[in-house]
């Protein structure tokens, strides 16, 4: 891996990112897992092998999608599920027609983005939560469901609502009880805002202008923040090795390889299958018919999910590898858009290394 070893230093010495880690599994054996850089430009902090990541939008596959799994195993939840059989408070008729499948496959026709943050911060901590749903309630799809994609945070908002609902527990609650917990796992976590923690070993993000501070160990998302760190969209922090695991069983789930499954090999197979026409798996990304961020050689069913902050996992059930590469790269500032170029080259490289670049 001397090549990957050496790409990485290069990306540092490019300032594509401040610091990072880099994990590579094959058959269930880790292969590669190195430190690098500095967690915090400011501190000088160095990055460790279990340096905790703001995992941003890999909260979507990693926890509100599996929040959704569980509850589809328990007959709490289906894919087909109208949403307005959950909530049915929604003004725009046409979210009659939106499903669970919609949400998790981006197809739903919701809106991407809107800034809540900015009349939320405005408001009482404890007012923000049914002002938010408020917000929710009264969004208007800008698509016909089912009929186009549109990348949506939004829709992952409505998830946690959702999940929470049905569930009767707070999303990282629910989480912890039924998946982190029982598999031990102590680095894959949200960051409830409302608690006192240390933050020493978790990296640093952006210089936030808004919140006038060195964003560490607060969430980097704008609407996550605000809503006390936590929600469908972002907000999950974690290691490398806890997220190694975590993939570690989701493939042995899918391969019906572990006695005591946490899901259903069938349902892993229904999550990871493409949709159309939004090219996605639910939940998960998959590679694009053009340049992707996995690069050349990972398999066309594979599946993976990129985080706005620099973070990432892609997972190959045939060629049976995983890499997880998680960085702080809008530390100091989220204009630095060199991972783009680096991501796709990194993972060729390793790809290569292992034999795998057919």
């Amino acid at each position: 891996m001397m090549h990957v070893d050496r790409l990485m230093h290069q990306a540092l010495s490019d300032r594509v990112f401040p610091g990072g880690v880099l994990l590579v599994s094959r058959d269930n054996q880790i292969e590669f897992f190195e430190a690098y850089g500095c967690t915090d430009l400011f501190s000088g902090a160095l990055a460790a092998r279990d340096t905790v990541y703001d995992l941003a939008s890999l909260t979507k596959p990693l926890a509100t999608t599996l929040a959704v799994m569980q509850l589809i195993q328990e007959s709490r939840l289906s894919l087909d599920q109208p949403v307005v059989s959950i909530l049915p408070c929604f003004l725009d008729p046409l979210m009659s027609r939106v499903t669970i499948r919609h949400l998790l496959a981006h197809s739903s026709g919701i809106a991407d983005y809107h800034p809540y943050y900015v009349n939320l911060r405005q408001i009482p901590v404890k007012e923000r939560k049914e002002r938010l749903e408020k917000m929710l309630i009264a969004e208007r799809l800008v698509g016909f469901p089912g009929k186009q994609v549109i990348y949506s945070d939004i829709g992952f908002m409505m998830l946690r609502w959702i999940i929470e609902t049905v569930s009767g527990q707070r999303l990282d609650h629910f989480l912890s009880e039924f998946l982190y917990h029982p598999l031990g796992l102590q680095r894959i976590y949200f960051m409830d805002l409302k608690r006192q923690t240390s933050h020493e070993d978790i990296a640093a993000t952006e210089l936030c202008m808004w919140r006038h501070s060195l964003i560490k160990g607060k969430v980097h998302d704008d609407n996550a923040f605000v809503m006390g760190g936590i929600d469908g969209h972002a907000g999950l922090f974690g290691s490398a090795a806890d997220i190694a695991c975590l993939i570690s069983v989701l493939m042995s789930d899918y391969r019906k390889q572990s006695r005591g499954a946490f899901f259903d090999s069938k349902l892993i197979q229904v999550f990871w299958s493409r949709q159309m026409p939004s090219g996605r798996a639910l939940g998960f990304d998959m590679p694009s018919t053009d340049i992707a961020s996995s690069g050349r050689f990972f398999s066309y069913n594979s599946i993976g999910h990129l985080g706005f902050t620099g973070t990432s996992f892609w997972i190959d059930p045939e060629k049976s590898i995983f890499i997880i590469l998680l960085t702080n790269r809008v530390h100091p500032s989220r204009y630095n858009t060199g991972i783009r170029q680096f991501r796709p080259r990194i993972h060729d490289a390793i790809m290569a290394r292992m034999g795998l670049s057919h």
